[in-house]
């Protein structure tokens, strides 16, 4: 198939072996002290510390035609759902709150974000949560990177990992408090300072000068836009909403959030 000269093609070739590393760090913090007292968020660790992976797991991150930077499109489910298990042995990829009618973003999806004639780096996001005992746990997102050899076509880095932030999972926990006759759910937020998978080194990034690029904030930005809808909006300042709204004759409609607009952190 004939390709336009900013598309390339991306492939993974052969079986060969790759290593790959899991961490779950324990939970030092959250806001209703979950991590003392539900076992399950306490002794929350990583299912297999080290495995071996066929190169072929990482095909299901590549996009079927060629692509160019700045193009996003959809990862394969049954990949990301056995990595994570090493992480957990209980991922599921359709987000529970879906299930009480609730707003929830799902999805896989992956950008190119840089290619020169040597290396390719694929940026990606992913949202899932694990079924604990008697409770979930859900991430914010897993954020991630895929370094491809383009001459070699073999795997060079792989990385998906909970991100950092003030708070950066949510829990539900079906539970019997004092004083109530049945179990009932609550819900708690938290601070978990490493989840990941990771494969290989990103050094050779170090110095490397792409043919195309686009920043990572602006490979998120895309990301970001197939989870969301409110992300595609032109988001201004209060400020500048009121020095906006009398020129151009329009209300001003103010919200008030108590949690985050673009994960699934609260």
């Amino acid at each position: 198939m004939k390709t336009l000269s900013n598309e390339i093609t991306i492939n993974l070739a052969g079986d060969a072996d790759v290593s790959v590393k899991a961490f779950i760090a324990p939970i030092a913090h959250t806001a209703g002290n979950f991590h003392k007292k539900w076992d399950a968020l306490a002794n929350l660790r990583a299912a297999e510390p080290k495995k071996q992976y066929s190169t072929s797991i990482f095909r299901g991150f590549l996009p079927a035609e060629a692509v160019s930077v700045g193009e996003c499109w959809k990862i394969k489910q049954a990949c990301v759902q056995e990595l994570l298990k090493q992480l957990h042995p209980n991922p599921s990829l359709e987000m529970r709150a879906e299930m009480y009618g609730m707003e929830a973003a799902k999805g896989l999806w992956a950008c190119l974000r840089a290619y020169n004639d040597q290396l390719v780096h694929i940026v990606f996001r992913i949202h899932a949560e694990f079924a604990l005992t008697d409770g979930w746990f859900t991430p914010s997102q897993f954020a991630g990177h895929l370094i491809i050899d383009r001459a070699q076509e073999t795997l060079v880095f792989f990385q998906m990992h909970l991100p950092p932030g003030t708070l950066n999972f949510d829990v539900n926990w079906e539970t019997t408090l004092e004083g109530w006759d049945a179990p009932r759910w609550i819900t708690d937020c938290g601070y978990c300072s490493q989840m990941e998978l990771r494969a290989g080194t990103q050094d050779v990034l170090q110095g490397a000068e792409f043919t195309k690029i686009i920043t990572q904030e602006e490979a998120e930005r895309l990301l970001i836009q197939q989870f969301y809808k409110s992300q595609r909006i032109n988001w201004v300042s209060l400020e500048e909403a009121l020095e906006m709204a009398p020129a151009q004759q329009k209300p001003v409609h103010v919200i008030s959030l108590d949690g985050p607009l673009a994960d699934e952190a609260c």
